[in-house]
Formats: structure tokens, C-alpha cells, sequence
């Protein structure tokens, strides 16, 4: 494997000599977008007035050993799994629609915590499904039959609301080929600019790399975009890159989505089950889908994170810490999972609420009601991301924001988050301290299934 790593840094070495300087793997939300016309103000995020999720307050109210979670129904109502008569009348008379099922949320969450408690087998993963009042348990292709047959005596003990399936994809993270911020451990995608008030930051995923991974902005290594300050996995999947300049620069809340064009990124809020969701990737770029589970457990090969969000978008090798979002909120930060976008698949998030609480710091968001590039600081989670729910279907990304070109004094970086600029690529790490980019477009189809392929096996 060593030697045919070799041969093709050779290869792609050989292929920068003569092709020029080519920066790979497209951005999914970098940290200082490309410049916008100024907005008249920068205005800080207000919660006065926003309403929470129903569902979940309904739960709350409630309590767990009388409920099972809530989700967004096709009609845009929230629905309550109840486990008794008078929750459903109390759900009801709320004006949600209440769905009477034999385990309330506590049974579920104990499921969860003896599945947790047995032997640890790689390539698992759970979350409650809300809607079918189960657990259910996947496995991907690296469980032997042994670890199979031995969960499966787990989930059996358990009760029968365990439910054991397989899948086809393997659970990764999804770090290779993703967006170019550059370090001697990897290359990743910088996921959303924060602040703590006296420095700005890249929020990205935590298997990007540890404490004290120097990021570069450029292919020679020579301009120093950052260092990783705090790090998080297994465990929890976060991390935080501090600009060396101190600031993110322009555009800092809009995230690219392809084509020149972005998304405002207005606020933050946790996610509700059934919600339709957008995540902005490098490699497969903008995809959406639902929310299938809240609070999923994963074990990848490197270790286990839990507290993730569950979703059916599908995603590539290279989509790895690029943000997932709706209606402008941001959501989450790409962590892993299994399939791709030709067969489908799981992806999982790190919620952005979460992350941005145990770092101490503040989302940076677009100016709302901005004709242009303007972002200030928000306190998480700021608004909800199911205000005026509607049916899942009528969901968007958000309002768009156009992703310019080289403007006059525009950084490196901030031209790199134009997806048109860009196409998949590789780091060849050099040196201790040098990390050294070569790669060419990958216009073809075939050649972008190739590269997929090769470093889904090398580096997955």
C-alpha cells in the first residue's frame, strides 16, 4: 500500500509540473467568503419574537416517560409520540397532532445506554427513530458475522423494539479531498466562521486535526491561514482554527454553494426530526434531504461520537466539516458516514449548537435584511429553525448571496471558496511543517469517480 501511495504522489507530483498550481477539492463553507457590496449596518441577531419548536416544547412540558419525540409531519405540523390518553388530548389541544405509541422516551433512551455499555464493534451506528418507536441499529460490511450474531443477542435482550439492519456504504469520516485549508495532518473544509468576541474563527470537524495544527491558505505552504486551537474527537466531532490575522474578512457569514453563489447564514438553532435539510459539500456539492434522528451514536474505525444528528443527504469523501443548514440557519458540521450520492446513503452532523457552547464562542452571521455582505455575532442557538412551520417540502437553503470573484485585495483563501475556480485535489504532505498541494481539474465524470475511489480506500 506504501508503495502505490508513492507511485501516485509521484504521478500527481508530476502532473503540478506540468499543469501549473491547482488548489483541490471545492469548499463547502469557507471561512472568509468572497466580498459582497457592503451592507448598510451590521445588525446583531435578536431572539425577541421567534418562536421555539412546538414539538419539543410539548415534549417538555410533558415529560419523557410520557412521550417518545416529535417530527415534522408532511403537512408541516408538529406530531408528538405519546404513550397515553391524556398526553395525546393535552398534544391536541395545542394544535399538534398526537401519535399514541408502547415506549415512551425513557425506555428508548435506556436501549441507547445498554448498547453503549457492550463491547465496542467499529462500524456500527444507532439513533431512535421517532416515528417507528424503535432503536435501530446498523451495521456496515467491515462487522464480521461474529459481531453481528453478538449484537443481535444484545438488541434481543434489549426488547424487540431494537431494530438490526445492515447497510451497504461503510460508516467513515469523511475528511479526504475535502475543501483546501492545508496542514501537514490532512486537508478539511472549514465549516463556519465564530467569534468569541476578541478573535474570529474557523468551526470545522474535529477529526480534521488535533491541537495544534498549522493550516495553510495557499498550495506552497507559505501563507499561514491559521492554527487549530481546540479539537474534539472521538467523543464529540468539533474544532476550532484561530485566524492568524484575528479576523475572518468579508463575506465571513455566507457559506458557497456552487455556481458563484451562496447562502446568508443568518442564525443557529438545533434541528427537528423530519425537517429538510441542505448540506454544501466539495466533492458531491449541494444536496438536502431530512432529518432522520437526533442524538445517533457512531462508532468509526478512529473511535465513537455521539449526540450527532441523522440525516438521509448523502455525501462523498471530500464533504467532510462543511455545513449543513436551512432557511439560512445554520445546523451542523459534516462528520461522516457511509454511501454516496449515486446510491444514497446516512450522513451524520456534529450540531453547531452544541460545539459552539462548549468552545465559548458565537456564530458570525450575515446582517439580516442586507443587501449585501455585512455579519455580526450570535449567541447560540438564536432562532429556531422550524419558525413558522411549513411542510418540508416548502423548505430552501436560504436567501442567496452571489460569491464574487478575485476583487482588489481580496485574500487567497477567499477566492478559493469560489467553486468555480476549483476542482478535487490532494495534499501531499512534505516536511513536518510544509504542506504541498498538486492536483489538476477533474472535468471528466470518470476521472472524479476514480479519485473517489482511490482515496476512499487509502485514506478512508
Amino acid at each position: 500500500m506504501r508503495h502505490a501511495r508513492r507511485r501516485v504522489v509521484r504521478q500527481v507530483t508530476r502532473l503540478a509540473a506540468v499543469g501549473g498550481l491547482l488548489l483541490g477539492g471545492a469548499m463547502v463553507a469557507q471561512a472568509a467568503m468572497a466580498s459582497e457590496p457592503p451592507a448598510a449596518s451590521a445588525k446583531p441577531l435578536s431572539t425577541a419574537g421567534t418562536t421555539g419548536d412546538p414539538g419539543a416544547a410539548l415534549v417538555a412540558k410533558l415529560g419523557t416517560a410520557r412521550t417518545a419525540g416529535s417530527w415534522i409531519g408532511s403537512d408541516g405540523r408538529p406530531v408528538v409520540a405519546v404513550t397515553d390518553s391524556g398526553a395525546a388530548e393535552a398534544v391536541r389541544r395545542a394544535g399538534a397532532e398526537a401519535k399514541v405509541v408502547p415506549h415512551s422516551m425513557n425506555e428508548l433512551k435506556s436501549a441507547t445506554t445498554a448498547l453503549r455499555s457492550a463491547p465496542r464493534v467499529a462500524g456500527t451506528a444507532w439513533a431512535v427513530d421517532y416515528r417507528t418507536n424503535q432503536v435501530v441499529v446498523q451495521a456496515d460490511p467491515t462487522v464480521s458475522a461474529a459481531d453481528w450474531s453478538r449484537m443481535s443477542q444484545v438488541a434481543t435482550r434489549i426488547g424487540g423494539f431494537v431494530h438490526m439492519e445492515r447497510t451497504k456504504g461503510t460508516f467513515t469520516t469523511r475528511l479526504n479531498g475535502a475543501q483546501p485549508i492545508l496542514s501537514t495532518g490532512g486537508r478539511c473544509s472549514a465549516g463556519y466562521n465564530v467569534t468569541n468576541g476578541q478573535s474570529d474563527f474557523i468551526l470545522t470537524a474535529g477529526h480534521c486535526g488535533p491541537a495544534g495544527s498549522i493550516w495553510f491558505a495557499d498550495n506552497q505552504g507559505n501563507q499561514q491561514l491559521g492554527k487549530t486551537v481546540s479539537s474534539t474527537f472521538p467523543g464529540n466531532d468539533f474544532s476550532l482554527v484561530q485566524y492568524n490575522s484575528g479576523k475572518a474578512g468579508d463575506g465571513a457569514g455566507v457559506v458557497a454553494i456552487g455556481g458563484g453563489k451562496g447562502v446568508r447564514i443568518t442564525g443557529v438553532a438545533d434541528p427537528t426530526v423530519g425537517q429538510r435539510v441542505f448540506r454544501s459539500g466539495s466533492t458531491s456539492g449541494l444536496h438536502d434531504g431530512q432529518v432522520t434522528a437526533l442524538n445517533a451514536t457512531v462508532n468509526y474505525p478512529e473511535g465513537t461520537v455521539t449526540g450527532l444528528v441523522q440525516t438521509n443527504v448523502c455525501a462523498e469523501p471530500g464533504d467532510s466539516g462543511g455545513p449543513l443548514f436551512s432557511e439560512g440557519i445554520a445546523l451542523g458540521v459534516t462528520s461522516g458516514g457511509s454511501g454516496d450520492c449515486t446510491t444514497g446513503g446516512t450522513t451524520f452532523f456534529q450540531p453547531v449548537t452544541k460545539a459552539m457552547a462548549a468552545l465559548n464562542v458565537r456564530l458570525i452571521v450575515s446582517a439580516q435584511n442586507a443587501g449585501g455582505q455585512g455579519a455580526s455575532p450570535s449567541s447560540a442557538p438564536s432562532v429556531s429553525a422550524t419558525q413558522g412551520a411549513v411542510a418540508p417540502s416548502a423548505a430552501s437553503p436560504g436567501s442567496q448571496a452571489p460569491v464574487t470573484g478575485a476583487a482588489q485585495g481580496q485574500t487567497l483563501l477567499a477566492r478559493l471558496t469560489d467553486t468555480r475556480n476549483i476542482g478535487p485535489g490532494l495534499l501531499v504532505i512534505a516536511g513536518s511543517l510544509i504542506a504541498l498541494v498538486a492536483t489538476r481539474y477533474f472535468r471528466a465524470e470518470q476521472d472524479r469517480k476514480a479519485y473517489q475511489r482511490y482515496y476512499s480506500a487509502t485514506w478512508g
